[in-house]
């Protein structure tokens, strides 16, 4: 059953002291401002290969005879990233070969599960480089069109270029702002503690300027839109927009994440991905 998705409407924001996610970032709005799946189908059959009519002798002949009456070979399809629709699937841009998928359990769910996928070689296709993690993503869910204040994380398509945090990075290629500012303190939504959320960060390219620090404070949609969505440690909770993962998680992402592999992620509800 298909489930209704009104458009998102603005709210007041959610106070934690200090603000959760972001809120609390030194005045920075962060966190919404506001195994292995095989998907291959029927394999096709190739045609012989051809062998050249040139040449003579028994060498020739056996080529002859091994390309006519041997096995055919079967095609493979490369493996598309599993539970992504056709329009989801035509969203990720041809250069990227690090997809980050965010799939979160309903629409107004806060909880959702992250698996990277990686297209190191095009004919075999998209396979997971990591297995299925549990995660968290903002406290009404998801939504199309996302507002500052209404608590819910924006469904996309978007860019990641950018990491930071409070402490040194793992091992990683990944542009990194080891930063002081990255600090936040208060209680989230369930009251658990937001310490330590922002000792590893993100950035996701929405409302932002790609490549530059996830502190970065520009707003290309306007700042009514929202931002500051990170990809952050989990605190336990629901976030304000943000997508968090368990601190081994997200320092298994920094060390994985390949600038020169074009990374972005997917996210959304699961009915949501599917189209």
């Amino acid at each position: 059953m298909s489930v209704f998705r009104p458009s998102a409407v603005r709210r007041s924001p959610y106070a934690v002291h200090a603000g959760a996610c972001a809120a609390a970032l030194l005045l920075l709005t962060a966190c919404g401002d506001t195994t292995s799946d095989t998907a291959t189908g029927n394999p096709s059959v190739r045609a012989s290969a051809s062998v050249s009519a040139g040449g003579a002798g028994p060498q020739a002949d056996g080529a002859r005879r091994r390309a006519a009456s041997g096995p055919h070979a079967p095609v493979v399809r490369p493996r598309e990233i599993p539970a992504l629709g056709p329009k989801t699937r035509a969203s990720i841009p041809a250069s990227a070969k690090q997809v980050f998928v965010v799939t979160g359990d309903s629409y107004n769910s806060s909880l959702s599960t992250a698996v990277l996928y990686a297209r190191d070689n095009p004919a075999l296709g998209w396979l997971p480089v990591t297995t299925r993690w549990p995660a968290h993503n903002a406290l009404n869910g998801w939504t199309d069109e996302h507002w500052e204040g209404d608590l819910r994380t924006p469904v996309g398509v978007y860019g990641l270029t950018y990491a930071g945090g409070l402490f040194d990075p793992p091992d990683t290629a990944f542009p990194y702002d080891r930063n002081p500012a990255f600090v936040v303190s208060g209680e989230g939504f369930d009251g658990e503690q937001l310490e330590g959320s922002f000792d590893y960060v993100v950035a996701i390219d929405y409302n932002r300027t790609p490549g530059v620090t996830p502190l970065d404070r520009e707003r290309p949609l306007g700042q009514e839109r929202g931002g500051g969505i990170w990809i952050h440690v989990d605190h336990g909770g629901p976030t304000q927009g943000c997508v968090s993962l368990p601190l081994d998680r997200m320092r298994e992402l920094l060390s994985t994440l390949d600038p020169a592999k074009k990374p972005v992620v997917v996210m959304g509800d699961a009915e949501a991905l599917e189209r």
